[in-house]
């Protein structure tokens, strides 16, 4: 059994002029990320998984390396890759503190679009449990840690859950993941979401349908007829994951229902005013559910979607609370 340190953050404080849920989540696209990382170097790296398609990554290599700093592995949420400006933002803080990266492209986002015919989701957790097995031993000598960002965090929650003390990771942190599918997917829905929701669904359709993507004409058909997230799930997601529609897809995936298997030390931040994910679906969670004490909830009442931009400095609050807990995990 892993018991999670005993840390303390100092209070998320919303900084002008990102005041609210809606501000927080907008301004994690509108604030400049870095243009480089130099002096850090980077390489683009291939994993071949089973059944035909690679996933792209970019290692990313400090300058000053530390010795016995993991690896960190940053996973994206949707839509979403290597080049998110939450992925850089984090990149460049952990490369400064000595720390190597790899920026994963999931199964056909980003780069890996045109190297998968297949397509990541919330089920996607078995590509994730691959990719960590394909990492090549000068990049794990010093432990593999991993942060995973909205639907990336959901994915790599689910993860922790299916394979318990089995993973080779030695921490972990989410981060504004939507561990209940089904709320988060009606929370869009709702009308006051409609902009994010055309966003979202817009993204998701236009990635699934492009170039390097293997569909039948029947999932073409599918994706195309779609017209909200909801139905995208119900006719090509689930369907695709092997289940038999969208809330089978829902149930049989949302992280919530892993969260009693993780057995190591991992952070679980997310805003209550999120206006994409229900902030019930973490304060009405039974968290001593995990008889491990691996788990350390951190729910803030203010912070959005990926937002947490605070007083004190230009890097984001959630990435000043997830070096922290890596640091002493």
């Amino acid at each position: 059994m892993t018991a999670i340190p005993d840390f303390k953050l100092p209070p998320f404080t919303q900084r002008f002029p990102w005041w609210g849920g809606d501000l927080q989540t907008l301004a994690t696209a509108l604030i400049d990320a870095p243009s480089s990382l130099a002096p850090a170097t980077s390489e683009r790296v291939r994993f071949p998984l089973k059944g035909g398609d690679t996933m792209l990554a970019m290692l990313d290599r400090p300058a000053t390396p530390q010795a016995g700093t993991p690896l960190v592995l940053l996973i994206h949420g949707v839509p979403g890759s290597e080049a998110a400006p939450y992925m850089l933002r984090m990149s460049g803080y952990l490369l400064d503190k000595g720390y190597p990266v790899l920026r994963l492209n999931m199964r056909g986002a980003g780069p890996s679009r045109a190297t998968c015919g297949g397509q990541y989701s919330a089920a996607s957790s078995r590509d994730l449990a691959e990719l960590i097995g394909l990492l090549p031993p000068d990049l794990t000598a010093a432990g593999v840690a991993a942060v995973g960002y909205s639907v990336g965090g959901a994915i790599l929650l689910k993860y922790l859950g299916e394979e318990g003390q089995r993973t080779p990771l030695c921490a972990a942190a989410s981060v504004s993941a939507p561990i209940d599918l089904l709320g988060t997917c009606l929370s869009l829905l709702r009308l006051r979401n409609f902009l994010y929701h055309r966003h979202v669904f817009g993204a998701v359709k236009r990635e699934a349908l492009a170039d390097g993507a293997v569909l039948t004409p029947d999932e073409r058909r599918s994706i195309a007829a779609a017209r909200t997230l909801y139905e995208f799930d119900d006719r090509f997601t689930g369907p695709r994951s092997g289940f038999a529609g969208a809330e089978d897809y829902y149930f049989h995936c949302s992280a919530v229902n892993f969260l009693p298997g993780i057995r190591i030390p991992t952070l679980v931040l997310a805003s209550l005013d999120d206006p994409w994910v229900p902030g019930s679906a973490y304060s009405g969670h039974h968290w001593g559910s995990n008889k491990s004490l691996s788990l350390r909830p951190v729910l803030t009442p203010r912070g959005g979607h990926v937002g947490f931009h605070g007083v004190g400095g230009y890097k984001p609050w959630s990435d000043l609370a997830v070096m922290k807990f890596l640091e002493e995990a």
